[in-house]
This record gives structure tokens, C-alpha cells and sequence, in this order.
């Protein structure tokens, strides 16, 4: 059974994720979630806590996603792994993800510092592979990746298979 905290947490990503953060209010989360808004304000002190509690999940979601990539010895592999990324994401979590790349927007918030694990991979995979500007070309594909997804949590994969072939085609 799920707890009125995770309750509450969850009705507000789903929420920001669909309308935006400046446009849900701390009222509309207590009454899709069933829960009284003196309990938001009790656990999360604020709209903004709430907002920082799904930051929190999302340095831990994104730690787990680039764990296996980071890991990865082999740098063709490496690389292969961080074009396949968005792809393998499930759709059940789309939103918490369409809800970050709307807080870069909405909000201060920016993920640069999360993706520079995976940049710096990416960066000694191409080292590794004897690329000429081994940096640029991970920060090159780290911003495709990006783009890919966004275009994935708009539009589903299908949207971006070809692409995904090409990039794995391309860096071989």
C-alpha cells in the first residue's frame, strides 16, 4: 500500500508533468491525491519541497540509468549503451522524465551537472577509440541523446528507431 506521502508525490509529478509546475497549485495536488493540503504542507513544507522531493528521485533515477553505462569497459559498448538509453526507458515513466525537461524551462533548474558522468564516459570512450576531439564528439552525442528524447517522450520510440540505427551504425 502506498503511503499519503508517496500518494501526494506522485500526484504532484503527475500533475506538474501534465500542466506545468507554475500551474498546479498545492490545493488541486490535495484534492486529486485525497489528501488534505495541511498534509503537503506538513511533509513537504511547500510547493518548492515538493519540487526538490522529485529532484532528490530524479539524481537517483538518473545515477541508476547511467550506472550500467559508466561501468562499461568496453568503449564501443559504452557508447552503443548511452545511444540506447532513451529507448529503453519504460513508458509508465515518461512522465516523470517529460516533467524534468519542462523544469529546464518552467524553472532554474537545469541537469548539466547530472549529465556530466555520462559525458565524461562518452569522452574516454572516444579517447579510447582514438577520436580526434574525443570531448566534443561526447558532448556532440550527449545533446543528441538528449534531443532523441525528448522527441521519444513526445512522439514514442518508433518516432526515433532509424535514428538510433544510424548513431549505432555511425559509431560502430
Amino acid at each position: 500500500m502506498i503511503s499519503k506521502k508517496e500518494k501526494i508525490l506522485n500526484t504532484a509529478l503527475e500533475l506538474f508533468a501534465s500542466e506545468g509546475y507554475t500551474a498546479v497549485s498545492t490545493r488541486r495536488i490535495a484534492e486529486k491525491a485525497g489528501v488534505s493540503e495541511g498534509l503537503i504542507f506538513r511533509h513537504y513544507k511547500s510547493k518548492k519541497g515538493l519540487l526538490d522531493a522529485i529532484k532528490v528521485q530524479a539524481g537517483e533515477r538518473t545515477i541508476n540509468l547511467f550506472a550500467p553505462i559508466i561501468l562499461q569497459a568496453d568503449p564501443k559498448k559504452a557508447i552503443r549503451m548511452a545511444i540506447s538509453l532513451p529507448f529503453e526507458i519504460p513508458a509508465k515513466e515518461y512522465p516523470f522524465w517529460k516533467l524534468l525537461f519542462k523544469l529546464k524551462w518552467e524553472t532554474d533548474y537545469s541537469e548539466d551537472n547530472k549529465m556530466q558522468p555520462l559525458i565524461n564516459k562518452l569522452s574516454w570512450s572516444f579517447s579510447q577509440l582514438d577520436y580526434k576531439s574525443p570531448k566534443k564528439e561526447a558532448e556532440i552525442l550527449s545533446h543528441i541523446i538528449e534531443g532523441i528524447s525528448t522527441t521519444i517522450l513526445r512522439d514514442g520510440k518508433e518516432a526515433q528507431m532509424s535514428l538510433k540505427q544510424f548513431l549505432i551504425r555511425k559509431y560502430g
